[in-house]
């Protein structure tokens, strides 16, 4: 856990403030007592704490409200008392399915409506009763929606019979046992033939309306019972029903009147709703149902299942013995906890058994015994304030804890008018600086200056961090901060420097043969390499002409490295990718070899990375042809040497000229051409015309012969 030095003086120059903050041993081990060592701590205060009490106006719970100071990271643990009251308020509300296979069990509910509220009042003189009932919703496939089947769904034997619904609220709670044994009395049974499976709909609607049920400050009962299954959330799209339920109350003259329209609630639903309101539902089912409510049963916390006899004789008993198995077993458990707040319970019961669990549990809780809760909170950072509420479950009662996070030290510095330069005061062992300073000890000047442009010349490239977020913007000056790594020093005018971000070899900054400056390794003297790696030397990158990588490149451990990368080792003396020289250096073997084109007056200035050679005719090489000024071909070789654009030519002493064209010859025969071309075309016509003239005469004496 860090503590803080309020220690003046305390930080060296460059070192930053969140220095003052470490474990006690290394704060004292720099001169500080524990007369200048914050180190707070997390506590709680119990703001409203009622005693535990029987009565009329039991209290079960206490504290009610408590106040936590946490220091984030250092959790508190506070206790929580639990008595279990003798007489606690009971609510009970009956809920039954009236389908037609529930005919017998409505008939004994009606005889012992009085002997539920008798059977109540034995165990708490508080007691109330209400009674509600449910068949399913009232479209196809659910319920036969013939019309005289909807006016009258019961078999013709059958006098009594109402049509079918979803849910109806008849009897808010009360504790007149007469009165619920009127209105049980007037109820009959509805004709639904087929199986009855609307009580998650039932449930969430007396969950949800509790002014028109009437739930009081007390332990709330729901007791279902039915010989059937259920629907839930998915299964109303058989009927066309694709809305999702809502959870909110629809109850409109005691009737649901969303039934039709909105589908059946999920199982999370439904426990989330009975949670929420502190609703504790008892399962009275029959034998063949058992096992389906028992799973519904693990999926809804404080709820409890009992076998229902054919006739529904027994449901007295099963209300008592489910009351007190859901009575002696005691959870507690929180709401949602706002971010960054965690919370663990260690239950101390009254058997002795103690156990760590995310949620607080004992079992077998007798009446006016206490047990209590050791509950543990921690703060992961700091935050605004936030509560929350711890309650029992089944229990109205709750605990409510509000929760701060003192996060800035409270301070008690003595004042001294020449502390911090004269220019500040002392806040926590820090100087504060007033109008115009700035600085570790106030000691900067500002003037005229806004602190923007005095930090704009600590920031590297105009970005956003100042001083690389290594060291503080004093008068516009990066001071860097001293680092905590043994050896490492951070500097530069930004502070992007320091001497350990360098390569390693064998382990070690720089091979050990160097030293880093600022990201390189600047190495001994008789190495050389990124990380100073290899010995100097450069036997291995001499060709052979003995230049080294052809004066093309530098040596590097005994490799070639290329100026240009289209150069091939080992020694960069080829470049299979560069352009043919002999377009570019056409001119320059024209002055060269034959002392004419545009540079003949300056060639040796123009053409002095060349040396050349005149022969007769070429022998190899790959040859090159290019026309010169006088539009004759040059032929020629040339070799690249050592180094850059450094060449040799062998030119070749002839030329390759063609004749100039005889134009008189050419336009003598072009016109000789034409004219002769004229004359055959003329006589073929005379040719064509005179066959055709001797036709027509022929074809004129025979014309004449035969007339005679």
């Amino acid at each position: 856990m860090c503590l803080f030095s309020l220690k003046q003086n305390f930080t060296n120059k460059g070192e930053p403030d969140s220095a003052r903050c470490d474990t006690k041993e290394q704060l004292e081990k720099r001169g500080c007592t524990e007369t200048n060592i914050i180190n707070p701590s997390s506590f709680f205060t119990p703001t409203l704490d009622i005693p535990l009490r029987s009565g009329s106006q039991p209290i079960q719970l206490a504290p009610q409200q408590i106040s936590l100071e946490l220091r984030p990271g250092k959790p508190t643990t506070f206790p929580v008392r639990f008595k279990r009251a003798n007489g606690y308020p009971v609510d009970l509300y009956y809920l039954m399915d009236l389908s037609y296979s529930m005919n017998d069990d409505l008939k004994k509910v009606k005889d012992l409506g009085t002997d539920i509220l008798k059977a109540l009042k034995e165990i708490t003189p508080y007691a109330r009763i209400g009674f509600g009932s449910f068949v399913d919703k009232t479209v196809l496939p659910y319920t036969n929606t013939h019309p005289d089947k909807l006016k009258k769904p019961c078999p013709d034997a059958e006098q009594f019979c109402q049509a079918a619904f979803g849910y109806q609220h008849v009897l808010s709670l009360t504790d007149d046992g007469n009165k619920f044994q009127r209105e049980v009395s007037a109820q009959y049974i509805s004709g639904n033939l087929d199986s009855p499976e609307g009580g998650l709909d039932a449930m969430m609607q007396a969950a949800v309306c509790g002014d028109k049920i009437g739930w009081g400050n007390n332990t709330r009962l729901l007791v279902y019972t039915s010989d059937d299954g259920f629907h839930f959330a998915g299964d109303g799209k058989l009927g066309s029903i694709l809305t999702p339920n809502d959870g909110t109350c629809h109850l409109e003259g005691n009737r649901y009147t969303k039934s039709n329209e909105l589908d059946y609630p999920s199982v999370g639903q439904l426990a989330l709703k009975l949670d929420e309101n502190n609703i504790q539902p008892i399962f009275a089912v029959t034998a063949n149902m058992q096992s389906v409510y028992k799973e519904l049963s693990d999926m809804i916390p404080k709820s409890a299942v009992g076998e229902l006899s054919t006739d529904s004789s027994n449901v007295v008993t099963l209300i008592k013995d489910a009351y007190s198995n859901l009575s002696s077993t005691v959870i507690i458990e929180h709401n949602r906890l706002p971010d960054g707040i965690f919370i663990s319970y260690k239950s101390n019961c009254a058997d002795g058994t103690r156990k760590n669990e995310p949620k607080g549990s004992c079992s077998n809780v007798k009446i006016n015994n206490e047990i209590s809760f050791d509950v543990t909170v921690t703060a992961e950072r700091c935050m605004e304030p936030q509560s929350f509420e711890i309650r029992p479950l089944g229990f109205t009662e709750k605990l409510t804890v509000q929760i701060t996070t003192p996060c800035r030290c409270e301070c008690d510095d003595q004042r001294d008018p020449a502390d911090c330069s004269s220019s500040g005061h002392i806040d926590c062992g820090i100087c504060s600086c007033g109008s115009g300073h700035v600085g570790q000890n106030c000691e900067c000047r500002v003037g005229a200056k806004t602190e923007k442009e005095l930090t704009q010349g600590c920031r590297r490239d105009n970005g956003s961090s100042i001083c690389s977020n290594l060291g503080d913007c004093v008068c516009g000056v990066c001071q860097c901060h001293a680092s905590e790594t043994p050896g490492k020093q951070i500097y530069g005018k930004y502070c992007e420097c320091d001497n350990m971000n360098c390569e390693l070899n064998n382990g070690k900054l720089c091979g050990g043969h160097g030293k880093c400056d600022c990201g390189k390794c600047l190495c001994d003297e008789s190495y050389q390499g990124s990380a100073c790696q290899c010995l100097k030397s450069d036997e291995g990158c001499k060709n052979s002409n003995g230049n080294v990588c052809s004066k093309r490149g530098h040596c590097e451990c005994n490799v070639c490295k290329c100026n240009d990368e289209r150069y091939q080792p080992p020694f960069c003396g080829e470049c299979p990718a560069c352009p043919s020289p002999c377009p570019k250096y056409a001119a320059c073997i024209e002055c060269l070899g034959f002392q004419k084109g545009p540079y003949s007056k300056n060639c040796s200035e123009e053409c002095s990375n060349i040396t050349h050679t005149n022969v007769d005719k070429l022998v190899n090489g790959k040859v090159c042809k290019e026309k010169d000024s006088e539009n004759c071909w040059m032929i020629f070789t040339m070799e690249e040497l050592d180094g850059e654009n450094k060449y040799k030519a062998i030119i070749s002493n002839e030329r390759e000229c063609s004749e100039s064209p005889n134009i008189v010859a050419i336009v003598a025969g072009t016109v000789a051409g034409v004219a002769l071309i004229g004359l055959v075309l003329l006589m073929i016509w005379k040719i064509i015309a005179f066959l055709h003239d001797r036709q027509e005469y022929r074809k004129f004496e025979k014309d004449k012969a035969n007339a005679k």
